[in-house]
């Protein structure tokens, strides 16, 4: 299979449109409830980083390893793989209160992206990993979501406009951790047996 790469140039994207809740086994982790429907909440253009960190102001981060759809002309055109960057703690306090979760997860150097393989839509045999130092933490794959690519996109676009750059993060498989500093945190992604991207991030403190 050949693919081309879509290198996404820092902060282009007007916002991130993310899903939360996406897989069963990581709503089991977190002790989350199934919801009735799509969680859905954005990321600005500024929480978008080159460098991963393991704390924001004091905070530790933990990683969400996702699956992530390029957006150009309202269709997809390019799908990569990103960390979706969370405060835990202050996520779990403001849930319990009933209060948005921006704090949790719009600040900052929030998100980390790799590039993009240009493709225009999600093959059934596509898969991503994210690996640290030389053990994978996650896996995933669109077989393993509640709501697939398409029924995101077509959600999503019911009630936003999703501009030329945008991305989509499509939410995480169970495995989620605290992000360490001085470990190696790669992102593979697979189209069956051929891996067709592959990036990393070297933790910062």
């Amino acid at each position: 299979m050949k693919t081309t790469l879509l290198t996404l140039v820092h902060n282009t994207p007007n916002k991130l449109a993310c899903i939360g809740r996406n897989y069963v086994e990581h709503i089991k982790e977190l002790g989350n409830e199934i919801p009735d429907d799509m969680v859905v909440f954005c990321k600005p253009n500024s929480a978008i980083s080159k460098t991963l960190h393991s704390q924001h102001q004091g905070e530790p981060l933990h990683y969400e390893a996702e699956l992530c759809l390029l957006i150009q002309q309202g269709q997809i055109a390019g799908v990569g793989v990103g960390l979706d960057l969370t405060k835990r703690d202050l996520q779990s306090r403001l849930k319990a209160k009933g209060l948005p979760w921006e704090r949790a997860k719009a600040f900052d150097g929030a998100a980390v992206l790799s590039d993009f393989v240009a493709l225009d839509h999600v093959p059934d045999e596509l898969r991503f990993e994210l690996w640290v130092n030389d053990e994978r933490r996650q896996y995933g794959e669109p077989a393993l979501m509640m709501y697939k690519p398409p029924q995101i996109l077509a959600e999503l676009q019911s009630f936003m406009t999703l501009q030329d750059g945008d991305v989509v993060m499509t939410g995480t498989p169970k495995g989620v951790g605290a992000v360490e500093a001085g470990k190696d945190y790669q992102v593979k992604l697979f189209v069956g047996e051929q891996c067709v991207l592959s990036q990393h991030w070297p933790a910062q403190p």
